[in-house]
């Protein structure tokens, strides 16, 4: 009978001082939580997001230093000399012996051979 009554006492006790100690890791839990999430938001920053940040400005840096006479490949796998860059972001490309397309400069998507500037 004695053991019966600890028993339930100290259960008792274990009972009303749980809310104390789960209130206050609630409140640190809340920030622990987070923590999780914004590791995995770092890293999906510098594995995807950097490296296509890259890409891309290394893309419209390539796209801004055409010139006449570049050999390019287009999106679509055309591939032709451009003929004439004109202002407003389109290029005129020849693909065959007098045919030329107007294409726009963002659809270029790799040079093959460079021409030396003019001196």
């Amino acid at each position: 009978m004695f053991s019966k009554s600890l028993f339930s006492t100290t259960l008792s006790l274990v009972a009303l001082t749980a809310p104390a100690h789960a209130q206050a890791a609630g409140a640190g839990g809340a920030i622990g939580s987070f923590i999780p999430l914004i590791l995995i938001f770092a890293i999906m920053y510098f594995l995807l997001i950097r490296p296509q940040q890259k890409k891309v400005k290394e893309h419209a840096a390539m796209v801004e230093a055409l010139r006449r006479g570049d050999q390019v490949v287009t999106q679509g796998g055309i591939v032709g000399k451009v003929s004439k860059v004109k202002d407003d972001g389109e290029i005129e490309v020849e693909i065959a012996e007098g045919v030329k397309v107007r294409l726009i400069k963002a659809t270029v998507a790799q040079v093959l051979n460079k021409t030396e500037p003019a001196k």
